[in-house]
C-alpha cells in the first residue's frame, strides 16, 4: 500500500520559498518511493548524456540540486567518482548523505550568490531542479556562470516548466552569445507514470 500523500500532483504549483521549503521537507521521506513508483528516468538520460562526452569519469561534479541523493547516486552508478552535492533543503540533504555517493556536501539558497568558486568544477548538473515549483530560472545563469572554459552544465526541463517560454529563452541567450555551446538537446521520459516528460541539455562552455 502507498504511504505517500502524492506530493507529485502538487509540485508544479508552488510558488513561495516557505511553502516550498516545508513542501519538500514534508515530502522527503517518501520522495524517493514516489517517484520512483512513477518512473523517474531524467537522472539516467542526464548521467548518459554527460557520458557520452567525455571519456573522463574522474570530472569534479557539481549536483546542484541534489534532492535525497537519487541524481548523485546515478551519477556514481554511470561510473563517475567524483562528486559534490548541495541542496536548499536540510530534509532531503539528510537522506542524501546517506547514500555515501557525495565527497561533499552542503546547503546552498540558490536565490542567492552560488557559494563556490568561479571554475572549479569539471561538469555541474541540475537535474529535475530547475524550473516551476523548484528552482527559478535565474539558477541557470548563475550555474552556467561558475562552469570553467570547456566544462559542461547538464540539466533538465520538465514539460510543466517548458510551458513558460522564460526558461529556453534564458538558454538561448547564452547560446546566442556565443560563450556556450549546445552539445546535447533530447525530450524524453520524465515521469511516465504521470505522462510528463523533460528535456534534456548538455551545455559547454568555450
Amino acid at each position: 500500500m502507498n504511504t505517500h500523500k502524492d506530493h507529485l500532483s502538487r509540485a508544479y504549483g508552488l510558488e513561495k520559498v516557505k511553502d516550498t521549503q516545508d513542501f519538500y521537507s514534508d515530502w522527503a521521506a517518501t520522495y524517493d518511493a514516489e517517484i520512483i513508483e512513477n518512473g523517474y528516468a531524467t537522472p539516467l538520460r542526464c548521467a548518459k548524456a554527460l557520458a557520452g562526452f567525455t571519456p573522463d569519469q574522474d570530472l569534479l561534479i557539481l549536483d546542484i540540486g541534489c534532492g535525497t541523493g537519487l541524481s548523485g547516486q546515478v551519477l556514481a552508478e554511470t561510473g563517475f567518482t567524483r562528486i559534490e552535492g548541495c541542496d536548499i533543503n536540510p530534509d532531503m540533504l539528510e537522506i542524501a548523505k546517506s547514500r555515501n555517493v557525495y565527497d561533499n556536501i552542503w546547503l546552498e539558497d540558490v536565490r542567492k550568490p552560488m557559494n563556490f568558486k568561479d571554475g572549479l568544477y569539471d561538469a555541474i548538473t541540475a537535474i529535475g531542479c530547475i524550473g516551476i515549483g523548484a528552482a527559478p530560472v535565474d539558477t541557470l545563469y548563475k550555474m552556467l556562470a561558475k562552469l570553467k572554459s570547456g566544462g559542461m552544465a547538464v540539466f533538465s526541463f520538465n514539460d510543466h516548466t517548458l510551458e513558460d517560454r522564460a526558461y529556453e529563452a534564458a538558454l538561448s541567450n547564452h547560446l546566442d552569445c556565443g560563450a556556450y555551446e549546445l552539445m546535447f538537446k533530447e525530450h524524453g521520459d520524465h515521469l511516465p507514470g504521470k505522462g510528463i516528460k523533460s528535456t534534456v541539455y548538455v551545455v559547454r562552455r568555450r
